[in-house]
């Protein structure tokens, strides 16, 4: 595993991370915790140090999880970036376990109150990155949302901020860099082989002001690893019954003909692995955060992370 800073302030992170949504158990299909302990675990003995979460995963339980994982294996040397803004505590129709429809809170009040939640299922005295976790762009045009990163990293208890740019607003919402440099330690940005938006205005800026890059969605919902096709269906309750629409499958399957030279480059790699390098060849980005549900997916995914770059005049054009 090959490791970067996370820009010029943040952590030292492995090259290839952990997303953490898929276990919290809601919108990925079925999940069973002891295999997700199991996933988490084999990332570590992967030389993942890196885990990216967020409160509203599973309600909470993505961090409970992490929360089982450090204590089994300690905090030395992982980092853990969460994030806050999708309320689900305050919401009304609420179910039995007491959690409503989500809705964008960025209050200062909300954030520190949110935060302080996740530090008491996490377990820690820190959260190593907290996130806004894409907000409406009203939301950030408001004060509040920098003030509580600002007060949260005052009072020790967020070591970094970040910003979880919205999908599909990576140009729309660039400037915020150069609003908020002062208080950006890092953003996490939609971008894969077929999704490149963000090279056009985001990333410069990235580097201009030297805020790390965390790549989510680099494998396009599991698409990048070969095993959907035109007539792949998902359940209702998993997201990817939208995301993945039998529509936009049709139009990503005709963007990824055009991909197939690059992975015949590297026949001896998975689909999965030579889509995350693409993403880490990026030299604004330092960090890919793929989900995974099995010990299995964390290990094709991890061993990208020892392969190095992808030299750029191998890397078709969309």
């Amino acid at each position: 595993m090959e490791y970067n800073n996370l820009g010029k302030n943040g952590p030292e992170v492995s090259r290839i991370g952990f997303g953490a949504w898929a276990i919290g158990g809601m919108n990925w299909g079925p999940t069973d915790d002891e295999v997700s302990l199991r996933a988490l675990n084999e990332a570590i003995d992967c030389g993942v140090t890196f885990i990216d979460t967020a409160d509203v995963y599973g309600f909470g339980h993505s961090e409970e999880l992490i929360a089982k994982l450090i204590k089994e294996r300690g905090k030395k040397n992982i980092v853990i970036a969460s994030k806050a803004g999708n309320d689900f505590y305050n919401a009304s129709n609420k179910d039995d376990e007491g959690y409503g429809a989500i809705k964008q809170t960025y209050t200062k009040e909300y954030l520190i109150y949110a935060v302080e939640q996740s530090l008491k299922r996490l377990n820690v005295d820190a959260i190593d990155i907290l996130q806004l976790h894409s907000p409406d762009i009203e939301k950030l045009e408001q004060d509040e949302p920098w003030e509580a990163l600002e007060q949260l990293k005052k009072d020790g208890k967020i070591l970094h901020a970040g910003l979880s740019i919205q999908s599909f607003q990576e140009t729309a919402q660039a400037h915020l860099l150069d609003e908020h440099n002062d208080i950006l330690d890092a953003i996490q940005v939609r971008y894969n082989l077929l999704e490149r938006e963000a090279e056009k205005v985001l990333f410069p800026k990235a580097e201009r002001y030297g805020i790390g890059v965390i790549v989510r969605i680099p494998l396009l919902f599991g698409f990048l690893t070969g095993k959907f096709n035109a007539d792949s269906k998902f359940s209702e309750e998993d997201h990817r019954s939208m995301n993945l629409s039998k529509e936009k499958l049709e139009q990503y399957l005709v963007s990824l003909e055009k991909m197939k030279p690059l992975f015949d480059e590297y026949p001896d790699q998975t689909m999965a692995q030579v889509s995350l390098r693409f993403c880490v060849s990026h030299p604004a980005c330092q960090t890919v955060i793929p989900g995974a549900k099995t010990p299995a997916q964390v290990k094709d995914n991890s061993f990208a992370g020892s392969l190095g770059s992808i030299p750029k005049d191998k890397i078709p054009k969309l």
